[in-house]
């Protein structure tokens, strides 16, 4: 029960949808445009705060209010679920 825990120890069949291939969180890391946002100081803290929290569920929601925090959280997005290239409006 203290030894490692695995991602199939919190996820349940009904968070399957939910989770992203190992292949796309490595976008992450990959990504300018995080990397940018992540040098800023208060997103950092807000993001250590969820880390820590215990309800985290809660916090999300507040924080889901804070632009700063939206704005990590779509570009997140954008990265492991690009939009639909026929949802693109042309230039």
């Amino acid at each position: 029960a203290d030894g490692p825990w695995s991602v199939a120890d919190i996820l349940t069949e009904d968070d399957e949808q939910d989770r992203v291939p190992l292949q796309k969180l490595k976008l992450l890391g990959e990504s300018e445009e995080l990397r940018g946002l992540l040098l800023n100081p208060h997103l950092r803290q807000l993001l250590l705060a969820v880390d820590q929290a215990e309800d985290k569920s809660s916090l999300m929601k507040k924080y889901m209010q804070e632009p700063l925090f939206v704005e990590f959280a779509d570009c997140c997005l954008r990265i492991v679920e690009p939009p639909e290239k026929e949802n693109i409006l042309p230039e």
